[in-house]
């Protein structure tokens, strides 16, 4: 069966989108780049597991364990931990240790495991002690706003929020929405429209490098395990 994901989108100005699911008869999957880093929780065979996820710039492959249950948070763009500079987490992660059924530890304190019903609760908890800060401006800018800094001063400002460049959210941001549409049927062509690429050839190269998939292969479906949520919906 593969991944089975069950996605929603966040009303916390913390939490990008918080996720479930479930790996059935699959051992590896296609991971696709993502701008954001997120806070894991998983069980497999009654043994539980948490790892924070940092971006990442790139398509891979990657190891799944099988039969294990997810609940997973992704951070919104411009949060970052209070205790890991924000560029130590691109392409990387960290295994969180002695985790139990009802609880782990962040930032030198222990928190209660949270369901995906109480995700935002445990984001409160945890912004309310420092552990996860955020800077404002990095995010305004992404919603169009034109802060009143230097180009080179917000791109300082975007590494050290993100660990990545301006340019390279904007891209890996563009690449996962094209394959929300394209995966929910929308033409190539209409893709390029809504999202600005310029041609087809320049869609292909940002799906094959963030996605790892094409957009024929998208379109159809299967072409193995993929982490992520091709029924998430999307507005852009």
């Amino acid at each position: 069966m593969g991944l089975v994901f069950e996605t929603r989108l966040s009303d916390s100005p913390w939490v990008e989108s918080v996720w479930t699911c479930r790996s059935d008869q699959v051992t590896e999957m296609t991971s696709v780049a993502t701008e954001t880093w997120g806070l894991v929780f998983w069980e497999q065979q009654g043994v539980p597991s948490a790892a924070v996820t940092g971006p990442e710039v790139a398509t891979s492959t990657a190891p799944v364990p099988e039969g294990a249950d997810f609940v997973g948070i992704q951070f919104a763009v411009g949060t970052s931990l209070r205790a890991v500079t924000a560029t130590a987490l691109v392409d990387s992660g960290i295994v969180l240790p002695d985790v139990t059924a009802r609880g782990f530890w962040l930032d030198g304190d222990r928190w209660e495991t949270p369901r995906v019903d109480d995700a935002e609760a445990l984001v409160e908890r945890i912004v309310g002690h420092g552990v996860v800060v955020r800077d404002a401006l990095v995010a305004d800018t992404l919603r169009g706003l034109t802060p009143a800094i230097t180009e080179r001063t917000l791109e300082r400002r975007f590494r050290a929020a993100t660990g990545l460049t301006r340019g390279a959210v904007r891209q890996i941001e563009r690449a996962r929405t094209a394959a929300l549409l394209l995966s929910a049927g929308d033409a190539p062509g209409d893709v390029i429209d809504k999202l600005g690429y310029y041609d087809e050839p320049h869609l292909a190269r940002a799906l094959r490098r963030f996605v790892g998939r094409t957009a024929g292969q998208l379109r159809e479906g299967g072409s193995g395990a993929i982490a992520l949520d091709l029924a998430q919906r999307t507005t852009s």
